[in-house]
């Protein structure tokens, strides 16, 4: 057999370092993070094959004053940016001047985290930059020998800089253009020639770990679920991406930063792709997988099986039960809950706004035992005891039945008041915490409503124009996606549209109001369909939610959002680890 040369893509090679245009930019602000600060001074040298090709250099004017220790350090005074243009006006002509190529900067989230939010603030969109760091890059480069820190006076004297940086931007960019070349130049006696595998070289990964960047060049540029699997063949871990090939690669880049992800590409020797037609195909199979084989690495969706449900009993005198399966014995149902301890505390808000029993024991409709102290503080009606007859018991339990499938009103009016009345006595802690329950239901209630709804559809039949053109086409049944396919532009999608009807997945329906699918993959669904430019193409049965229903009470879900975010606006979700 004659071995046949074939000529790697361009993306497949990389953008070569000599041809590459890189704008090196350095800010100055009025601070140190991005959050309450502003820009007051951008510089950009733009650099192609080792020669200077264009500069930027503006001062801007802040809103604010520029503190006095900012005003030292710099050199930039109020006076000076007093005539100079605001931000706005600014970045337009900074994004045009950097368009299509990599951003490098010394310490680049401080640089481009301000440049984010400038674009925040002003209403445009970040564009999608490569962005170098010749800090990062310095770390992994140089030996504690050549150079005792990577601060940007360092390491210009080490490669003797032509500029000496002096804390303003345009300086101190032309210093960090000369730092970049002499790593390059280090770089290239090791391989180092293309931007991709520069990026490489930021990362904190091994050499054994870059090695594995060819387990990726098999995976097709398309949407699906790749696996990561061991030398045995078991399944380490299960992803999606709208671009396999590129969502794989990130795995042994600086892009990739969890530890757990790390030690699992240490161990991973394959990566196997499914292709799917759509996104979200490839959504609903990584949720499949991930029950089905449930990988050590994932944490999320591994057992979609011990979700908890409320009941509401079928009997005499009916009462709340959390139970793990739903069956098709006329009760009413709540859920899923993702923990014993959130059903609860819906169960708990539900107790507080209805007096239905809590106790456990089956009881009939003559009475043939004492009441329980629940009944003193007014808590229940005490069927037990004859005090309250099976009519009149009956009110609460159709108030608990109309709350899982219609209007929850009456209860959430109940627990508001009662908040209330503990706000007012100052009460406060009580009050949150009651207000945290009935956030909890509301959510809850929304959620099982929402599901409900798509679950008792037959057959829903939906479609989105791509942005390439021609169509995503989607079939879901009983809450379950049972196909997809999407067309090319320019053809009538109504034939295809038919084949899918007739191919899709046959599915049967799951006990109300479950779905025929995990919970995860029904909201999937849901979110699909919800998203703006999607059509209803059919729709066997009737697709609605009740109205009044628990969506009407989503702000009170909302603003207790909003109260713990006004309470702890900059939580610190770092873990901590022992000093070593």
């Amino acid at each position: 057999m004659t071995a046949v040369a074939i000529q790697g893509t361009l993306d497949e090679i990389g953008m070569p370092l000599v041809s590459t245009t890189f704008v090196v930019v350095d800010l100055e602000t009025t601070g140190g993070a991005p959050d309450g600060n502003e820009i007051t001074e951008i510089g950009a040298v733009k650099v192609r094959g080792g020669e200077v090709v264009g500069e930027f250099d503006t001062l801007v004017r802040p809103a604010s004053a520029i503190p006095p220790f900012i005003a030292v350090l710099t050199g930039i005074t109020d006076h000076m940016v007093a005539s100079a243009p605001r931000i706005g006006s600014v970045l337009p002509a900074f994004l045009e001047f950097a368009r299509g190529s990599v951003i490098v900067a010394h310490n680049a989230p401080f640089d481009v985290g301000f440049l984010r939010a400038a674009c925040d603030l002003t209403g445009r969109a970040w564009p999608a930059f490569q962005v170098l760091d010749t800090a990062r890059l310095a770390r992994r480069v140089l030996s504690r020998d050549e150079a005792r820190d990577c601060k940007l006076s360092t390491l210009a004297r080490l490669f003797r800089a032509s500029t000496t940086p002096n804390h303003r931007a345009l300086a101190d960019a032309r210093a960090t253009v000369d730092v970049l070349h002499g790593l390059l130049e280090r770089l290239g006696n090791v391989g180092v020639h293309t931007v991709e595998e520069l990026a490489l070289w930021q990362s904190k990964v091994t050499a054994a770990q870059r090695q594995k960047r060819h387990l990726s060049e098999q995976l097709p540029h398309a949407p699906g679920v790749y696996l990561f699997t061991a030398p045995d063949g078991e399944t380490l871990y299960v992803g999606k991406s709208k671009d396999m090939r590129t969502r794989v690669r990130t795995y042994f880049t600086a892009s990739e930063t969890r530890p757990r992800m790390t030690e699992m590409v240490s161990i991973a020797t394959g990566v196997t792709g499914i292709q799917c037609a759509t996104p979200l195909e490839a959504e609903v199979r990584e949720l499949r997988l991930i029950a089905e084989r449930k990988p050590r690495y994932n944490r999320r969706s591994r057992f979609p099986e011990r979700g908890s449900w409320l009941k509401l009993t079928v009997e005499a005198f009916p009462r709340l039960s959390l139970v793990r399966q739903v069956r098709d014995d006329g009760s009413a149902y709540l859920g899923p809950f993702g923990s014993r301890r959130i059903a609860e505390a819906a169960m708990t808000a539900i107790h507080e706004a209805v007096p239905i029993r809590q106790c456990t024991q089956r009881l009939s409709a003559s009475p043939s035992s004492a009441a329980c102290i629940l009944a003193d503080m007014g808590r229940c009606g005490a069927p037990c005891t004859g005090r309250e007859s099976a009519t009149e018991y009956a009110v609460h339990v159709d108030q608990v039945r109309e709350a899982f499938t219609g209007d929850p009103g009456p209860l959430v009016r109940r627990l508001l008041e009662r908040i209330t009345v503990l706000a007012g006595q100052e009460r406060y802690e009580e009050a949150a915490v009651r207000r945290d329950r009935l956030a909890t239901l509301v959510r809850s209630l929304v959620r099982s409503q929402r599901m409900a709804s798509l679950a008792s559809v037959p057959q829903l039949v939906a479609a989105r124009r791509r942005e390439v053109g021609g169509w995503e086409l989607h079939v879901v049944r009983y809450g379950r996606l049972a196909g997809a396919e999407v067309t090319p532009a320019g053809v009538d999608p109504r034939p295809a549209v038919e084949a899918l009807v007739a191919t899709a997945e046959t599915v049967r329906p799951a006990p109300s109001p479950l779905p025929a699918a995990t919970a995860e993959e029904t909201e999937c669904v849901l979110r699909w369909l919800e998203t703006p430019g999607t059509r209803l193409v059919r729709v066997d049965g009737v697709w609605t939610l009740p109205w009044p229903g628990a969506a009407g009470y989503s702000a009170v879900a909302d603003a207790r959002d909003d109260d713990q975010r006004a309470a702890r606006p900059f939580a610190d979700r770092r873990p901590l680890r022992p000093l070593r």
